[in-house]
């Protein structure tokens, strides 16, 4: 089971980069040194901090109107590369709860589904305005998700539609995994295991 998803508020981060792939998101070297619990601290590693370890002042998430941010408003392709689902721990680690993006690697946006982040497709145009309104914006810019209505609006005042297969929709608010999901389905297995049993006896395992 995964966090319930019907609505979400919180502080959003202008990321117009694309192509962020998922080492670029946490790097092998880490994701096999640290454990889960901790991979929060090294999401962006190579983007948030200098060789040194200290904090890169430029980057979005260092910064007084991005730090804690909830909301990551990133660019075309994100997730893209490996399938290490690993990347999504470290953003679920790092406080991400929502995603948005024009497009993202296939694997990733599942992984995120399956990990109760949100994933929002806007098209460009429309993500091209989330990160003009956050740039432009002397405060922090916060973001509200009525996943229910598929609606962000923005403290700025805009808002915008977005959709996603009514099936995923309904994972993030139930707050249901694959194991979940398969467990609803835990009677017609055993009535198909019996059945399976009764006309194919020679099959099954002599301890089964």
């Amino acid at each position: 089971m995964t966090v319930p998803f019907l609505r979400h508020f919180g502080r959003a981060a202008s990321l117009p980069l694309d192509n962020i792939d998922t080492d670029v998101i946490i790097p092998m070297q880490q994701l096999l040194s640290v454990p889960r619990s901790e991979l929060g601290r090294c999401a962006f590693n190579a983007l948030r901090y200098d060789e040194q370890g200290n904090e890169r002042a430029d980057f979005p998430l260092n910064t007084s109107k991005g730090r804690g941010a909830s909301v990551i408003v990133a660019g075309r392709n994100f997730g893209c590369g490996s399938s290490r689902e690993g990347a999504v721990y470290a953003l679920a680690g790092l406080g991400v709860r929502v995603m948005v993006a024009s497009s993202y690697g296939d694997i990733f946006y599942s992984n995120c589904l399956k990990n109760g982040i949100l994933p929002i497709m806007l098209s460009q145009a429309d993500l091209d305005s989330v990160h003009e309104a956050i740039a432009g914006s002397q405060e922090p810019v916060d973001a509200a998700i009525d996943l229910q209505a598929q609606r962000i609006a923005l403290s700025t005042g805009l808002w915008f539609p977005f959709e996603i297969d009514p099936a995923h929709r309904q994972r993030l608010i139930d707050g249901t995994d694959e194991v979940a999901l398969t467990l609803q389905a835990e009677d017609d297995i055993r009535r198909f295991e019996q059945g399976d049993r009764m006309a194919r006896p020679w099959a099954q395992r002599a301890d089964a």
